[in-house]
């Protein structure tokens, strides 16, 4: 199963590692010297929750943000 809420939809988002090396200007260095970038992944904050849906009890896969918010409610 994919990395993705059920509810809002929201999945993983590629970016990059920029590192950075030497003291900015305004910090009264020569400047910062961006080296090379690496690719990265943002992974969303999943949780895996019993909820009742259409009256039946199913396990889903919820970003914690819905959650909270009260979109779901948690059966114990």
């Amino acid at each position: 199963m994919a990395r993705r809420c059920e509810i809002c939809g929201k999945g993983t988002v590629s970016g990059q590692i920029v590192p950075r090396k030497g003291k900015p200007k305004r910090e009264g260095g020569v400047g910062q010297h961006i080296g090379v970038t690496k690719k990265r992944e943002f992974r969303p904050n999943l949780v895996t929750v019993r909820t009742i849906i259409d009256g039946t009890p199913k396990t889903i896969k919820i970003c914690t943000r819905c959650l909270r918010s009260g979109k779901i409610q948690k059966v114990v």
